[in-house]
């Protein structure tokens, strides 16, 4: 285990300049921040903004998230790594959501200086390709893919890092995640693939149709605000392969939400003006419709949010997610009925 967090480590030393400051014996974040600006947001996201001209990358979407009472600021992007997806375009149509990386630009702090992380890619390949007879080769892809996050924010102003954020866990954890602690039964103790729920059930040859049919469901319904889960906006629809589709999806609900509970009871770097640090978890963005076709059907699938609540936003810790119970339901509830609607 400890050889193969080591191979991933090594790989993404190999292909970025900045010092990596994961050892072996630790344990991954699902994020990783990897760069401290010293210039403005505006700039910030200008500088990454054209990185992408003369990367390897593709960008999907970029999306300015809508935090509580605008107190900080904050930019999700949604991308690929065209050398990632070829490396596991053999694997399951259910893994796709491990190849669709994000990144995050976002201020914190009473000065509200300028950060960016990201999900963090080898820590998703250990929950996705979990039982992956190639799983040590998708691992070091992963690695390399994040190496290729690291490289297209190097040339903006500041200081690059490599340092895992919470939620940290083992390799070992992840590969077998069910959830956390005493939550994991709120998580009907699911992994991934359970918890990755149908929606739809149609032939295989309606796929193309299928995944038309859920853009146009998706764009019927509008979007209301924070206080109310209905409605989503599409920010992407990723093509991973001829039989799997991921939308990625929206809305401030979620994005309220997420940071509130994500904030209520962290102390560190919080005040009057930072009062919401769940801001660096934005990179959970965004939500996934995933349309695959297998074994002669084609099904959209959604996840179980208690699930994905879990795995991104254990840390906010165990008051915060009995405190907000009823947010999973109502998100996953809001996703069916949108997407089921006539």
């Amino acid at each position: 285990m400890k050889a193969r967090i080591l191979l991933a480590v090594i790989t993404i030393a190999a292909l970025i300049s900045a010092p990596f400051s994961f050892a072996a014996d630790e344990d991954l974040g699902i994020f990783e921040l990897i760069h401290a600006s010293s210039v403005s947001f505006d700039k910030t996201t200008a500088a990454v903004d054209a990185a992408f001209a003369s990367s390897g990358l593709v960008l999907h979407a970029t999306h300015d998230v809508r935090v509580p009472d605008q107190k900080h600021r904050a930019r999700v992007y949604v991308v690929t790594s065209p050398t990632y997806t070829k490396a596991a375009k053999d694997e399951s149509v259910r893994t796709i959501s491990a190849q669709v990386l994000r990144l995050a630009v976002y201020t914190e702090g009473e000065e509200q200086k300028t950060f960016i992380n990201m999900a963090n890619p080898v820590a998703h390949a250990m929950v996705f390709y979990a039982n992956s007879s190639r799983y040590d080769k998708l691992v070091a892809a992963a690695a390399k893919a994040a190496g290729e996050m690291h490289n297209l924010v190097a040339k903006v102003p500041g200081v690059a890092m490599a340092e895992q954020r919470d939620p940290r866990r083992s390799e070992q954890h992840y590969r077998a995640f069910k959830g956390d602690g005493p939550a994991r039964m709120m998580a009907k103790f699911r992994t991934f693939k359970k918890s990755q729920l149908e929606i739809i059930e149609d032939k295989a040859e309606n796929f193309d149709a299928i995944v038309d049919r859920v853009t146009a469901a998706l764009s019927k319904r509008a979007v209301i605000g924070a206080d109310d889960s209905e409605g989503w906006e599409q920010l992407t629809l990723i093509r991973i392969s001829d039989d799997a589709v991921y939308i990625g999806v929206t809305n401030p609900y979620i994005e309220d939400r997420m940071i509130r509970i994500n904030s209520r009871f962290r102390e560190e770097g919080k005040s009057d003006n930072s009062p919401y640090p769940g801001v660096d978890h934005v990179a959970a963005l965004p939500a996934e419709i995933l349309v695959v076709r297998e074994r002669g059907d084609t099904l959209v699938l959604h996840y179980g949010q208690m699930w994905r609540m879990q795995l991104y936003f254990w840390d906010s810790g165990y008051r915060a997610f009995t405190a907000n119970v009823g947010v999973p339901s109502r998100i996953a509830n809001s996703l069916e009925a949108t997407i089921n609607a006539e």
